[in-house]
């Protein structure tokens, strides 16, 4: 089976949905959420340059039509330096 690639919003690279974060807006009620639920979705690479200038020029906003609270970009950034501290102690 061919896997399902998408784009991130950021740096625009092309890859399997399975390399990037995702985020969605919950259709009907227009909570911004991460990984799960049904509705508009945008992907962004799990690497600090995309997460700063999705933030900074609020790409994430744009690509899913509603602005997303800071509580997502907090979780994102937790997730990133989840993700260095376990390739750092490898």
């Amino acid at each position: 089976m061919k896997p399902n690639y998408r784009r991130c919003i950021s740096c625009r690279k092309v890859a399997p949905k399975e390399a990037f974060w995702r985020i969605v807006r919950v259709y009907p009620s227009r909570q911004v959420q991460l990984d799960q639920g049904m509705g508009r979705s945008a992907y962004l690479c799990p690497q600090e340059s995309c997460l700063r200038l999705a933030s900074k020029k609020n790409r994430l906003g744009r690509a899913l039509k509603a602005s997303p609270p800071d509580s997502i970009y907090q979780q994102l950034w937790g997730r990133l330096e989840k993700i260095e501290t376990e390739t750092s102690s490898s």
